[in-house]
Order: C-alpha cells, then sequence, then structure tokens
C-alpha cells in the first residue's frame, strides 16, 4: 500500500462543507451509535468542516443534539442515549439543495441551511440495515458509507454468508433459523444444531456489537440461547465454533476507479474479566479486556492473503466508503470469513480507527478520508 493511497484530501478554499453526523437510532446498538459518535465529534476538523449534530431518539425522531462529546461518552454509570424534543428535525430537498427543517407544533418550520453530506453512525437495524441510506438517495443527499444493498446485505448475518459463498469465500457451518421454522418446529432446529456439533455461538442475524449473542456448549444451553438472541432479533444464525485466531482487516474505499485499499491486519486478543469470547463489555465498557496486535503475528503469506480476501469481501458486497472484515486463522493455516461489518465501530479505541493508525493513518485524516468519498460519490445507481 502506497503512502499517496493513504493520503487524506488536500485542504481547500471553497467554503466548508456542511456535514451532518447523525447518531442514535432505533435499535439495541443505540448506546454504541452516541459513543461513536464522541469520537467522531471530537475528532472531526471543524476548521474545515461546518459540523450539525442530529441525534435519532429510540422512538425515531430526529432531534438537533449537543455537539459536546462528554454528553455522548460510555460512563460507568449509564448508557449515552439522545433525548426526544418538542422540536423535529427533518431533512428534505428545497430547490435543488438538501436542506435541514426543524419544526414544532403550533410554530412555523425554519431552516437550518444546507446540507452537503451526512455522515449516517448508526448500528443495527434502521440505520447500518440500509434504511437510512435508502432515505438518503431518495433525498439525493451524499453520505458516508455503503448503499441500500451492500448495507442490506452486511447487517444480514444470513444473506451476507450467501454472497460470500458465491463470490468463493470459504464460509464456516452454520444455519439460519426464522421464525416461523422456531415457533412450529423447535425441535428440528435443535437437530440441526446437534448435527453442527459444540459448541456453537447463537447469534441475532440482523444486531451488531455482539448484542443477544451467545455460546453455548450442548443441547440443553440451546433454548435459553436462542430466546436470548430473539430478544434482539426473530432470525437467528446458529454458527458452528471454530478454532482459530480472530484476526481481522480495515477497508477503504479507493478513490475513483481505484480498487480498494486495506489496512495492516489486526488481532484481538480477550485478556481479562471472564470473557469466553469479544463480546459487549469487553469491546465498549472495559478498557483492559481486550487488545489489538497491528499487524497481527501471523506469517507474512496471511497477512497478504488477509488483505486480499478482506478487498475481495468488500466488492462481494459491493460496499462504499469502509468496511471492517473478520476472519478466523486456523492452526492449519486456513482463513475462514467470519463477517463484513459496513459501519463498524468507530471509537477512537475500536478496532477500524486503531488497524488504520497503524497502517499510517489517523483518526482524524480518516475521517475526512471517507468524507472526501462521500462528497466525490453520486448518488442513485452507480
Amino acid at each position: 500500500m502506497s503512502e499517496d493511497n493513504l493520503t487524506a484530501a488536500a485542504p481547500s478554499t471553497a467554503p466548508k462543507p456542511r456535514v451532518a453526523v447523525l447518531f442514535g437510532g432505533r435499535s439495541s446498538e443505540h448506546a454504541v451509535s452516541c459513543v461513536t459518535a464522541a469520537g467522531v465529534l471530537g475528532a472531526i476538523n471543524k476548521d474545515k468542516y461546518e459540523v450539525i449534530p442530529i441525534g435519532i431518539a429510540k422512538s425515531g425522531q430526529w432531534v438537533l443534539a449537543s455537539g459536546d462529546t462528554a454528553q455522548w461518552s460510555l460512563s460507568a454509570s449509564a448508557l449515552p442515549e439522545v433525548p426526544p424534543s418538542s422540536e423535529t428535525v427533518t431533512l428534505a430537498e428545497i430547490g435543488g439543495e438538501h436542506q435541514l427543517i426543524v419544526a414544532a407544533p403550533n410554530e412555523v418550520p425554519q431552516e437550518l441551511g444546507t446540507v452537503d453530506v451526512v455522515f449516517p453512525l448508526l448500528h443495527g437495524p434502521f440505520g447500518e440495515d440500509g434504511t437510512i441510506q435508502g432515505l438518503l438517495e431518495l433525498s439525493d443527499t451524499p453520505y458516508v458509507g455503503a448503499g441500500v444493498l451492500a448495507s442490506a446485505v452486511g447487517m444480514d448475518k444470513h444473506f451476507m454468508k450467501v454472497v460470500f459463498e458465491a463470490a468463493g469465500l470459504h464460509v464456516g457451518p452454520y444455519i439460519a433459523v426464522t421464525d416461523r421454522q422456531w415457533l412450529t418446529d423447535a425441535e428440528a432446529v435443535r437437530k440441526q444444531v446437534d448435527r453442527l456439533g459444540f459448541p456453537v455461538f447463537v447469534k441475532p442475524a440482523r444486531a451488531g456489537s455482539s448484542m443477544g449473542i451467545s455460546k453455548v456448549d450442548s443441547l440443553e444451553g440451546l433454548d435459553a440461547a436462542v430466546e436470548e438472541a430473539r430478544r434482539h432479533d426473530l432470525k437467528l444464525v446458529i454458527e458452528a465454533g471454530i478454532v482459530g485466531r480472530e484476526i481481522e482487516c480495515a477497508v477503504l474505499e479507493g478513490r475513483g476507479t481505484a480498487a480498494p485499499r486495506t489496512s495492516m491486519p489486526g488481532e484481538i486478543s480477550v485478556a481479562g474479566g471472564g470473557h469466553e469470547f469479544y463480546d459487549f463489555n469487553a469491546k465498549y465498557v472495559e478498557d483492559d479486556a481486550a487488545a489489538l496486535s497491528c499487524p497481527a503475528d501471523i506469517p507474512e503469506e496471511a497477512i497478504a492473503r488477509v488483505r486480499e480476501l478482506a478487498a475481495a469481501a468488500f466488492d462481494a458486497v459491493g460496499a462504499e466508503g469502509l468496511s471492517r472484515v473478520d476472519f478466523f486463522y486456523t492452526p492449519e493455516g486456513e482463513l475462514i470469513i467470519n463477517e463484513i461489518n459496513t459501519m463498524p465501530g468507530f471509537t477512537p479505541k475500536s478496532m477500524y480507527p486503531q488497524m488504520w493508525a497503524a497502517s499510517g493513518l489517523d483518526y482524524a485524516d480518516l475521517i475526512d478520508e471517507l468524507i472526501y468519498l462521500a462528497l466525490n460519490r453520486k448518488t442513485g445507481l452507480r
């Protein structure tokens, strides 16, 4: 990877682009989205961009939010949350421009001005799954990250695996379980899981940040794990446990017609706190529960292969902007793809920015590059 490919957008004498940072949302990852926003709001170059924080309350209401990063940071006492407001923000195209409108009951709506690009820092359903992306496409508003289809495929662990298999990527054994299958014939599901062999990981198909995931070591623990996952999503994916090291790679869209750029791969080690796997607390709550080694301590040929496969996964789902691709590296030297995350955790301590920092692109410049890519990519069919 050349240094030229890592150079962020050069300063411009043009008027400051207005960037709407969108966070919160209706999913169970609301708090994670707020924490991500705290990182971006604290690092974005405000000399270069005019930043408008917009929160989405759990009800789905859009509100003007505080730019105070402390309000959105994770604390030991409470998870951050976007509160509802008497004023609602909407995005509309007026006179060929993308306008933010603030409306309140019995008051004349007020225009907040144009928006040049939206940075949707939303995780989970109703944000990361193509829904917000569709809204922005309908309003012809440029935005950071993957489009409608790639976001939807990347959010659904079942269809993600189907696409990966079609692209020739090595996927581990799994089954998908719909709500109807579990309610009408749970015993058939139990038999399928038994054939996978234990341990297995029971996951909501369309949730992230390790929400609702359980490791199950025997058939006796399956039903409880299924019900826990069903609190987050009625569609599940149950995966056979794979013996291997967890290797991740950060992918960044290339400029123009250039190929996707890949970071040096990193390896996560869960160091303490009694975590059996890389769960929510290890990711976001406990500072010393997980560590990233970048580059990962694997052979050079494996590093090159991880980067090649990460770019292939990015292209397979049609991703844009950014993605993190996760693999298992087995003792036999096999690389098995686990998943792609089209809006990965993006706090300064998250693995995606850390891998780029270790590869020569720091957090603020990474944000700048993502905005540059969004501003230079057309909406609609492409």
